[in-house]
């Protein structure tokens, strides 16, 4: 069953669930700062092995001690409830 794109009132309120992260259009980001390198390559492996779990994968960027996330729904063509939960399970990884 596809995810159902969430309306902008409830986009709004699930942003206040999340510290950190903003909305630009049909996605929302997050810039993940690490002490070393190999802690963001580590938050990565736990954050892959949740977003298999959850069947939902973001888009990272991986530069030094730092790692942007960008979640969206690509098939729903906006943001799902998917994205708050996967962005919340980021948040309590890191």
């Amino acid at each position: 069953m596809r995810p159902s794109k969430l309306g902008d009132a409830e986009i709004e309120y699930s942003m206040t669930a999340i510290k950190g992260w903003t909305r630009a259009g049909n996605s929302i980001t997050k810039t993940f700062a690490f002490a070393k390198f190999l802690d963001g390559i580590a938050w990565i492996g736990k954050v892959a092995a949740a977003a298999e779990r959850m069947d939902h994968h973001p888009d990272l960027d991986i530069r030094y001690t730092k790692v942007t996330a960008t979640l969206s729904t690509h098939s729903a063509g906006g943001l799902t409830r998917s994205d708050f939960d996967l962005a919340k399970e980021m948040d309590a990884l890191a």
